[in-house]
């Protein structure tokens, strides 16, 4: 077979599976073996393709910033949807089944999946510099954008009513953009690489996963657990599977018995009881390296030594934090550089502040960067990897349940509000702001229906602008009557 990684950019993968074909005027008997060989190299060439082109680091920097980072809405699941249809789908730089593969093993590594993803694409165009220079233009815009929304928080804050007139109006409409997107990744997750056809277990392991959420099970567990069973079911091992599934919630219902329901104030270690440069730096090292699957797992961790232990965080300003962070075009771990600005603030002032945000950004981003890039072959030898590839797919089907828990989390509390809406006061402004509801449902309804209709890249930033703008004209009397 020709080599295809010098193939030019955009030519259809279809090709490489057409010519692993058997030739129409071959014998029945040559036919049979070519089939049956035909599909193990079919196979190995859609998780080795490699249709990348070769960018100079500038080109490369202003495609990753130009085409994600401006662009990168909605939080993680919108932002590795979106990668996936701009680089996979209609770039064709790798297949749907390596993405998939890739997208299964990066879930072991700490860090936002979407900046890893970005970092893998730029190695395979510009080597392991390419991998920095991609990683970097995916973050910068979103850092910059958190640095001022920071400042501008710092000398308003979300009670300012223009402020918040125009984010109650955005918050609906980011959760349909997550919605939308956990559509999209779920497209593949679930497909059976071998007969590309829907595969009941990995629904099971996605619903499984969604339940083992809700109980608080950790989602390591989940994820390992699953891939494991999955590479039992993918070898036909029934009992060994179906005696691990009775086992998680055997195990989980005995430690609820004797040590009650976990939570996440277990995870508190006190190495941010002040928020000093040094300590900050310290706390976004390790939520960066705690956080496997994404910014949902830091986010407790961090909330933890920042609110609870630390106390120099108030708990209403950690929630207004997570949540402008979801509607920054930036990945979610973002919100470590809010919190690090506010940390720096009360240590030592605004100046102090600045290096506050940039030097927990820094402790945030490093272990991402580091196993990314320094084990880009480690990497790539884990995904072409035959035994553990039912382990990977079935990982990669329980993350599936994983996002959709997030997104009904972040629809109820977009549409519903936070629960400090409802302890406002006077009373009246509290019942004004429950009142909003049914607003902010027909938002959803309509960004969902808008983001469907159109799939241009800029459909999301004339969504959001408009959202804003709405805002002021849907919410603002309520809040400004009281």
């Amino acid at each position: 077979m020709a080599q295809t990684s010098s193939t030019p950019n955009g030519q259809d993968v279809e090709a490489l599976h057409q010519s692993t074909q058997p030739h129409s005027t071959e014998t029945k008997e040559a036919s049979d073996v070519d089939i049956s060989t035909s599909s193990h190299n079919t196979d190995d060439d859609e998780l080795t393709y490699s249709n990348a082109p070769k960018l100079p680091l500038f080109r490369l920097f202003w495609y990753f910033f130009y085409n994600f980072g401006l662009f990168a809405w909605g939080g993680p699941v919108a932002q590795i949807a979106m990668i996936k249809e701009q680089i996979v789908t209609k770039e064709k730089w790798i297949t749907h089944a390596r993405f998939q593969r890739v997208f299964a093993v990066y879930q072991i590594l700490p860090g936002p999946e979407a900046a890893e993803l970005c970092m893998f694409f730029g190695c395979l165009s510009a080597g392991r510099l390419g991998g920095i220079v991609a990683g970097l233009a995916f973050i910068l815009p979103g850092f910059v954008l958190m640095l001022v929304a920071s400042y501008l928080y710092t000398l308003a804050g979300l009670e300012n009513k223009y402020f918040n007139a125009s984010f109650r109006a955005l918050q609906p409409i980011v959760s349909a953009m997550i919605f939308k997107a956990t559509h999209k990744i779920a497209d593949h997750s679930i497909i059976d690489q071998k007969t590309k056809k829907v595969d009941p277990f990995l629904i099971i392991a996605a619903i499984c996963t969604a339940i083992n959420s809700t109980l608080r099970l950790n989602i390591f567990i989940s994820l390992g657990l699953y891939g494991i069973i999955y590479m039992f079911i993918a070898r036909r091992l029934w009992i060994p599977a179906g005696i691990l599934f009775i086992l998680q919630y055997v195990g989980y219902a005995l430690y609820a018995i004797f040590r009650g329901v976990p939570s996440p104030v277990s995870l508190a270690l006190g190495i941010a009881k002040t928020p000093s440069l040094i300590n900050l730096f310290v706390l976004g090292l390790v939520a960066g390296s705690l956080s496997f699957g994404g910014a949902y797992t830091a986010i407790p961790f961090v909330q933890v030594e920042a609110v609870l232990k630390g106390g120099w965080l108030p708990q209403r300003v950690f929630i207004d934090c997570i949540a402008i962070s979801n509607v920054l075009p930036a990945p979610l771990v973002i919100f470590a550089t809010f919190v690090g600005f506010q940390g720096g603030n009360t240590d030592g002032g605004l100046s102090k502040a600045f290096a506050g945000a940039v030097v927990i950004t820094l402790g945030m981003f490093f272990p991402c960067f580091l196993f990314t890039i320094a084990g880009h072959s480690l990497l790539e030898k884990l995904v072409h990897n035959k035994f553990l590839a039912s382990f990977f797919d079935g990982l990669c089907g329980a993350v599936i349940g994983v996002i959709a828990v997030i997104s009904f989390q972040i629809l109820k509390s977009s549409i519903q509000g936070t629960e400090r809406d409802f302890h406002a006061k006077p009373v009246e402004l509290a019942i004004a702001k429950a009142a909003q509801s049914g607003i902010a449902a027909v938002i959803f309804t309509i960004a969902l229906a808008v983001l469907y209709k159109f799939t241009n890249k800029w459909a999301v930033i004339v969504l959001v602008a408009t959202g804003a703008v709405a805002g002021q004209f849907l919410f603002l009397d309520e809040l400004s009557g009281h």
